[in-house]
């Protein structure tokens, strides 16, 4: 069996096992909730709409399904994004993240309307909607990293071991690059504007919703905007990663801790979606589609940033840790 077919069954084998688990829990309970049942809150945290009960109850068994089915067909028709370790680790942190969140969002929504005598009696989800989210975080890791066994075979272009810069002796040189990503920077600023603002209101008495809510809201902002922009910078004392509209957090690689870099291109479907994705070890930071530059460390992970004229830059960052290394 190949890697594609392995791949495919696996995961069709892990949407079956959660969508079972989906019907499970939704049949199991049945009895014991209130038809029509509670499916919205408000920022009160209290529930203010409905629906059927076999409907609010199907509603996440079908959505996975669509998820999860949407994945299978998409590794099925694309084998040359399996055959890449991030291509596979974005298809598995999808299906391991949908999966889990869905089953959060499942028991959250039960618990919370469990023995009401009716919707609106329904208890709130302020603490069970952060469940939701660390189902799709925990889920996503968990995903990625199951998927990321196997070969990983990469389209490199322009920058090899050979590949290299010609410098005079005693010539210095500095290459710098950035991206940007302007929607990432405008989301990141509304989240973070619309926590804090409604984290103050409920700090003199306003009615705004679950504190918790509003925290996360914040964090999510704030690392939204740090991670809205990229500069990379490869010099004589190594490799230089600054995030944010402050350059910060900063992180400086000596070159004695570099093995090679690469030109790659890169797109956000084949590692999960834009900012920072993948594990440390196999990190992928992406801002838009395209040229990226891959630095392979000594140890063996590596990093990848979305920059542009990642060529010149890997010749250049290749030739300095020849140069260290002689």
């Amino acid at each position: 069996m190949g890697l594609r077919s392995r791949f495919v069954w696996t995961a069709a084998g892990w949407v079956v096992l959660v969508a079972a688990a989906l019907a499970a829990v939704a049949l199991a309970l049945r009895g014991r909730l209130p038809d029509p049942m509670a499916v919205h809150w408000g920022p009160s945290g209290a529930p203010d709409g409905s629906a059927p009960l076999t409907a609010a109850l199907a509603a996440v068994v079908v959505t996975w399904l669509l998820v999860g089915c949407g994945v299978c067909v998409a590794a099925a028709l694309k084998p040359r994004a399996l055959r890449r370790r991030a291509g596979r680790m974005g298809f598995g942190a999808v299906l391991g993240g949908g999966g889990l969140a869905c089953l959060a969002l499942q028991l959250a929504t039960v618990s919370a309307n469990l023995d009401a005598p009716d919707w609106r009696r329904a208890g709130g989800l302020s603490l069970a909607a952060l469940l939701v989210l660390a189902g799709l975080a925990l889920g996503g890791w968990l995903g990625a990293l199951a998927a990321r066994p196997g070969p990983d075979e990469v389209s490199l272009r322009g920058c090899t071991d050979a590949d290299l810069l010609e410098l005079r002796p005693g010539q210095r040189a500095v290459w710098v690059s950035s991206a940007r990503n302007g929607w990432l920077l405008a989301i990141g600023a509304s989240l973070t504007a619309a926590g804090a603002g409604l984290l103050v209101a409920a700090a003199f008495g306003g009615e705004t919703g679950p504190w918790p809510l509003l925290v996360v809201m914040v964090v999510a902002g704030l690392l939204a905007v740090a991670l809205s922009s990229v500069r990379v910078r490869v010099a004589e004392d190594g490799l230089q990663v600054s995030y944010g509209p402050l350059r910060l957090p900063r992180r400086h690689v000596p070159l004695a801790r570099l093995d090679r870099a690469w030109a790659e291109e890169r797109f956000p479907r084949e590692v999960g979606g834009w900012g920072v994705r993948g594990l440390p070890g196999a990190a992928t930071v992406m801002l838009r589609g395209g040229d990226c530059l891959v630095v392979r460390y000594a140890s063996g992970g590596q990093l990848a940033v979305s920059v542009d004229d990642a060529e010149r830059g890997a010749a250049l960052l290749n030739t300095l840790v020849l140069q260290a290394a002689r």
